[in-house]
């Protein structure tokens, strides 16, 4: 039963990758920006997710929603000063803008804090559990319960509330829907907002998978995060969800077979090949372009 173990623990990595991801495609898909500063504000999550812990002694879930709170007004703050006055400038500004805040955050997080990486607490202990006669560790199962769970809240939010109704009207046609009397600002604020949360709490489940963390953490799974996006089609949140956990898969599968050296450089290979032969990603839709 060593393939279903490895099975879940390529879906709880994958999940990690979901969450950070439906950022990404978020906000492309309403603002058709490229949001580079998105695997910072993960790492912001996990570094509040810690002290939540550490120091105000809050509980798991309490810490997640803490941490949700607090990235949701990052992600607002981020947008409001950095590229809400960029948003009619050429795409190359806003891109340069997202890798400058990339950058403030990660040594602004140095220069307060210092490089140094922290531990999480293990809440779960070395308790394990057994699935149809795997054995997983309880974290791993607490983990992928709780990305689901977020992932399906944020696909009700999309499609049965105002706001997110109002997402996908900006997404589809930001000028009608302002002329329908939508808000485009405070749509792409709350998409922002929404996003971000995701992103605190997928550094949070981080954290309490690999344990370690540090400022510099929110690289690799950023751009992992936006290989899932672009893998399941930018711009598409089912596509966002599928990529992510397929990744997951993939480079769960690399290490079992004894390649764990490789599975940072597959996540790239993949984004290379899905450039060269499905652009539009797995759930993406050819769109044709006025030049």
């Amino acid at each position: 039963m060593n393939w279903l173990q490895q099975l879940l623990n390529g879906i709880s990595v994958g999940s990690i990758y979901a969450l950070i991801a439906l950022g990404y495609t978020m906000v492309y898909g309403i603002v058709k920006l490229i949001n580079f500063a998105h695997g910072d504000v993960f790492m912001l999550g996990a570094f509040i997710g810690f002290y939540a812990i550490t120091v105000l002694h809050l509980g798991f879930i309490p810490a997640i929603l803490l941490t949700m709170a607090v990235t949701s007004l990052i992600g607002v703050l981020i947008e409001r000063v950095a590229y809400r006055r960029l948003r009619n400038s050429p795409r190359i500004a806003a891109l340069t803008t997202a890798i400058g805040v990339s950058l403030f955050i990660e040594y602004t997080t140095i220069y307060v804090r210092g490089a140094q990486p922290d531990v999480y607490p293990d809440l779960f202990g070395d308790r394990v559990i057994r699935v149809f006669g795997a054995t997983t560790r309880v974290d791993t199962l607490v983990i992928l319960l709780i990305s689901v769970l977020l992932m399906l809240l944020l696909q009700w939010i999309v499609h049965y509330t105002k706001i997110g109704k109002a997402m996908r009207a900006v997404s589809y046609d930001a000028d009608a829907a302002r002329l329908m009397g939508i808000s485009v600002d405070r749509t792409i604020s709350w998409t922002f907002a929404l996003g971000s949360a995701l992103a605190g709490a997928a550094g949070v489940i981080f954290g309490l998978y690999y344990t370690k963390i540090d400022p510099l953490m929110g690289l690799i799974p950023g751009l992992k995060a936006f290989v899932a996006a672009v893998m399941g089609g930018i711009g598409s949140i089912p596509g966002a969800m599928v990529g992510g956990l397929l990744l997951g898969l993939v480079e769960t599968g690399v290490s079992a077979l004894g390649f764990s050296l490789f599975r940072d450089a597959v996540a790239f290979i993949i984004l290379i090949l899905i450039l060269l032969f499905m652009p539009q990603g797995l759930f993406g839709k050819n769109v044709r372009e006025k030049v």
